[in-house]
């Protein structure tokens, strides 16, 4: 039976089946999404192949990668041929991938409206379980100058320290802040703390000729915005 599984690695394949190959000599954009997750697992199991198991794993998660960077080690590993040692590599390749499109979506990004704010935001706490609580410092010309995440709590709110808000504005001379949180429930209804919240930073930063200009809650697929309702 070692043999058998042994002609499941990638190094046994035909060379016009070795996705590693396939990368080198046509590129990364050749490949399907179940030939570079073969890549990461390496090999399968004895009954199938690394793009096989690949297939079947892909297919639970409806070949949707957004849903594959949410499943857990545990869901991983309850497919044969996934150790721990392989739902890790796909796990942090999942999380690479999520920190690129936050990182290319952040660098000197220009904040033109509340949709910009969720583009930026949406990827790194869209679809946390736990609560977060960002703020986005920008320039006179609405530029980002930095990111923050100021606080993290569970489902039931988070703890703002407004003075970190302001010594940090300070520090990258920014002259205008867009407060971020997400909601884990769903929900887009801000709460009486949000609006608490909200006030207080407004409150304090006017005293340092700094603007707050909106406070954006986020879900995983929608936003509400304190600016667009007028109520800021």
């Amino acid at each position: 039976m070692k043999e058998k599984s042994a002609s499941f690695s990638i190094k046994h394949w035909s060379q016009d089946d070795q996705p590693r190959e396939k990368l080198r000599d046509k590129g990364r954009s050749s490949l399907t999404d179940a030939e570079l997750i073969a890549i990461l697992l390496g090999s399968g199991n004895r009954e199938e192949s690394a793009v096989d198991l690949s297939k079947r794993i892909l297919a639970s998660v409806e070949h949707n990668l957004n849903k594959l960077g949410k499943v857990s080690l545990k869901q991983l590993m309850s497919f044969k041929g996934i150790g721990e040692a392989k739902a890790i590599t796909i796990a942090a390749a999942m999380e690479l991938g999520r920190r690129r499109k936050a990182e290319t979506l952040i660098e000197r990004s220009k904040i033109l409206s509340s949709v910009s704010v969720f583009e930026l935001m949406q990827p790194i706490i869209g679809e946390l379980p736990h609560e977060e609580f960002w703020i986005i410092y920008l320039n006179n010309s609405n530029k980002v100058l930095h990111k923050q995440q100021l606080s993290k709590g569970g489902l039931t709110g988070t703890l703002v320290d407004v003075r970190l808000v302001l010594k940090t504005a300070l520090e990258y001379s920014a002259v205008a802040i867009i407060l971020v949180h997400n909601h884990p429930s769903g929900t887009l209804k801000p709460s009486q703390a949000d609006k608490s919240i909200t006030k207080k930073l407004s409150t304090a930063a006017q005293n340092l000729d700094i603007k707050v200009l909106d406070h954006i809650i986020i879900t995983e697929s929608a936003y509400f915005s304190f600016a667009d309702e007028a109520i800021l």
